[in-house]
């Protein structure tokens, strides 16, 4: 079944979950942690971001990350390729550190955004780490609560909903994550409800995908990832198709199959068959393309724009039909 496309709708509320590939731990000391939110940071500043809470487990990341502008997965590729290639040349290792495609859910702020909160603050306590949420030193609640200074933490959202007195916000925001302790996990932050990218009533379900004007199965078809990488790269299919092992047109391939399984256009199968190449020699291929993205930050981008402009050009053509 294909993947439903990401979601993007400027000023949202995400709640994003990556976790180390394979269950590998991806913060092996605190300069690791330290780093990484300094990647946090500077997403703030640099895609005009906002991060409401966030907690780093050793093997996985919570988010609360509210968008502007740019799409979610820019900022989240921007952040995993900086980090990886760190943690990897830290290490002295290749190869993906975060699992496949992190998780994203579209939250109903108003209904959803303190719990979600709550939710993320308290993962070290769910995890057995720690007995007070306070003595976790890598989430967000200690700057709630005013026992340490991160600036670029979006705390007053969510304070200024328990008062306008900042001492009084403190004391309700902390008696608020005090009634969830004994909460336990919750399915709803991880899958949505009624689809699986989207938390809220049917009302807030009803007006996202309005707004956007999308069909959720619907993902760019191979004709048009075919047509786009040959337009940027000003060859013809005809090229492609061609027998030969030329590496630059052998990499294209790779780049067209690549890009059809991000964007859930179809398998790997179809695209060897429209290209006469083995399955085998094509997955291959796929596999240095992610490779190559992990280590080549301008072929990382290069990727990324790419697939927005294949997401951008299936949007408009879906509103003209």
């Amino acid at each position: 079944m294909a993947r439903k496309s990401r979601i993007h709708v400027p000023g949202g509320i995400y709640h994003v979950m990556m976790r180390g590939n394979a269950g590998q731990e991806i913060f092996l000391s605190d300069e690791e942690s330290c780093r990484f939110l300094w990647l946090l940071q500077e997403a703030v500043e640099r895609f005009r971001c906002r991060i409401h809470a966030f907690c780093l487990m050793s093997n996985h990341v919570h988010l609360a990350i509210q968008v502007s502008d740019t799409p979610l997965s820019r900022i989240m590729q921007n952040i995993t390729f900086r980090y990886t290639r760190w943690f990897n040349r830290r290490h002295k290792r290749i190869g993906h550190l975060f699992q496949g495609r992190y998780k994203a859910i579209l939250v109903d702020s108003d209904a959803y955004l303190l719990e979600l909160v709550r939710y993320i603050h308290l993962n070290p306590i769910r995890a057995g780490i720690v007995h007070q949420v306070e003595q976790y030193g890598w989430s967000g609640h200690r700057a709630y609560l005013g026992l340490e200074v991160l600036p670029w933490l979006s705390a007053s959202e969510v304070l200024g909903r328990f008062s306008e007195e900042m001492k009084q916000a403190r004391e309700r925001y902390a008696d608020f994550v005090g009634d969830g302790l004994d909460e336990g996990y919750r399915s709803d932050f991880h899958q949505g409800e009624e689809d699986s990218r989207l938390l809220g009533d049917h009302r807030f379900v009803e007006a996202t995908m309005l707004q956007l004007q999308l069909a959720p199965e619907i993902a760019p078809g191979l004709d048009e990832i075919v047509s786009r990488v040959c337009d940027v790269n000003q060859i013809t299919e005809t090229e492609l198709i061609a027998k030969g092992r030329t590496r630059y047109m052998a990499e294209r391939r790779a780049i067209i199959g690549y890009l059809a399984v991000e964007l859930s256009s179809c398998s790997i199968s179809a695209v060897a068959c429209r290209f006469h190449r083995d399955i085998a020699t094509l997955s291959g291929a796929i596999r240095r393309v992610r490779l190559k993205a992990n280590e080549d930050e301008a072929f990382a981008r290069m990727l990324s724009e790419l697939k927005a402009n294949i997401v951008a050009g299936s949007g408009s053509s879906m509103k003209s039909q």
